[in-house]
């Protein structure tokens, strides 16, 4: 499924609660269970109004059958509401089949997503049945909707509209029951000025939009998402971290997540494989590089976080600059890096106690 602007737990029903108790955490306010525990909307993690909002909407049109329209950068968890959106409806028993239309060539997604029968096009071996077959009684996850051709839309307009459809190969009308949600993360109005996409596709799509809102917009997430992440990767990989530095989690909040949540989540996987001690370590580099990007942080702001996380750095090596467990490897810098970064902050020894 890959992650998303939304955190969710693999195994259905997992008490997020039980995992400071797994990972033996001392400090309550590490990995928070209360916090990560009612904030759980079918696996959904998140207390900002933005997400509350998405929550709200999904609440709202799950029990119909309606189409709905989800609309977000790359990255923002479209694909788990589409599924919270299934599990909360009355289809929930039934197949959510999903489909990429962005991953499949143009030629092969109208069998994909149709069927065809044997013989009805080379290599053809046998009868196979579409997507929206699988998907009867159900629903139906059609993600990246931009990338249809317009020569394939005409059949699916059809198809979302009357529910009936041919396979490839059988002239055999073919009528289904199944709830459409789509997804895309291009600007569609646009396409249909530019003849791109299909005005009257798109309003049968547009039935109920929502809006899925980038990471950046949901800052105050951030920490439950670092949390949840840093403790599924903990037991996965017999990590012994127990803590996420207060001035690394300021940071990670304030970074700008171009990527979104699969950004963090993928950049938290590196911190806790690079991690060798009880305090999550990262890549502060990389993460410093992407700090800096961020338009809403000013220049004396970043200033002063990296002046603090060298000195949290020098601190935990006990003053060497160099080698192995040293300032310099925890941050994942050169040394003749850290020497200069150390002089034009003005750091001295004094500072980190050595």
């Amino acid at each position: 499924m890959g992650y998303a602007a939304v955190a969710f737990t693999e195994i259905k029903g997992l008490a997020v609660a039980s995992f400071p108790e797994v990972m033996g955490i001392a400090d309550e306010r590490l990995f928070p269970e209360s916090e990560m525990s009612k904030d759980c909307f079918e696996g959904i993690i998140g207390q900002s109004r933005a997400i509350k909002k998405v929550l709200e909407q999904v609440a709202i049109v799950a029990p119909t059958d309606a189409t709905v329209l989800l609309h977000g950068e790359t990255g923002t968890g479209k694909e788990l509401i589409a599924n919270a959106i299934h599990n909360l409806s009355s289809r929930r028993q039934r197949s959510f089949v999903r489909v990429n239309c962005a991953a499949i060539p143009s030629g092969l997604l109208e069998s994909d997503l149709f069927g065809h029968e044997k013989g009805a096009f080379t290599g053809a071996l046998m009868q196979k049945k579409g997507r929206f077959e699988l998907a009867d009684g159900g629903s139906l996850f059609l993600d990246e909707i931009g990338d249809i051709s317009l020569e394939l839309q005409p059949k699916l307009l059809r198809a979302v509209q009357e529910q009936e459809f041919e396979r490839l190969g059988n002239a055999k009308t073919i009528h289904v029951d199944v709830r459409i949600i789509a997804a895309t993360h291009r600007d569609l109005p646009a396409m249909i000025r530019e003849e791109k996409f299909r005005e009257d596709l798109f309003y049968r799509f547009n039935v109920f939009p929502i809006e899925i809102p980038p990471l950046r917009e949901r800052r105050e997430d951030i920490p439950l998402l670092v949390n949840y992440f840093v403790s599924r990767l903990v037991q996965k990989m017999r990590k012994q971290i127990k803590s996420v530095p207060e001035r690394l989690m300021d940071i990670l909040t304030n970074c700008s997540w171009k990527g979104n949540v699969r950004e963090l989540a993928n950049f938290i996987e590196r911190a806790v494989i690079l991690s060798k001690g009880e305090e999550l370590e990262v890549p502060m580099a990389e993460l410093l590089a992407s700090y800096s990007r961020s338009v809403s942080i000013p220049a004396c702001s970043f200033r002063e976080a990296e002046r603090k996380t060298i000195i949290e750095a020098m601190k935990a090596a006990s003053g060497r600059l160099a080698g192995s467990g040293g300032a310099a490897e925890r941050l994942g810098l050169k040394r003749t890096t850290l020497q200069n970064k150390i002089r034009r902050l003005g750091i001295t020894k004094t500072q980190y106690g050595y």
